[in-house]
């Protein structure tokens, strides 16, 4: 099973991003590791992707206009609850506040190395690729 992949089938991840040059970087880095990314500016642009479309992992920034982060997950597991999610953040304020509000959720704090990022991926989605489960 190769990274990016599980049972076969290629990892979507819904990217929400307010910062256009992170949004960018941590695209790139994604795709380059072999995942499918859908990349959105905030929280609302992101919320007709999930209601309308399927991906294994909402991937958000928790500081952002419109709606933030915590609000977008708490959306996402009500609209789509076998999404996996993700938070990333610079501000260790809000990462209690997003673990309290999303427990589920893995919370990863700025500044990370591209390479933690997609190893966290990994780590959630590794499981299922060991195990064939879903």
């Amino acid at each position: 099973m190769r990274t990016g992949e599980k049972l076969g089938i290629m990892i979507r991840i819904l990217l929400a991003e307010d910062d256009d040059s992170m949004r960018a970087y941590l695209s790139r880095a994604l795709e380059k590791s072999g995942y499918e990314v859908v990349a959105v500016a905030n929280g609302a642009q992101a919320v007709p992707h999930i209601d309308t479309d399927n991906f294994d992992l909402l991937l958000t920034d928790i500081v952002m206009p419109e709606m933030d982060g915590i609000e977008l997950a708490q959306h996402a597991a009500s609209a789509a609850p076998d999404m996996r999610i993700m938070f990333i953040t610079g501000f260790a304020a809000v990462t209690l506040r997003a673990g309290q509000a999303v427990p589920q959720a893995k919370v990863l704090s700025k500044p990370f190395h591209l390479r933690e990022l997609v190893l966290e991926v990994e780590r959630m989605f590794g499981t299922e690729s060991l195990t064939g489960l879903t």
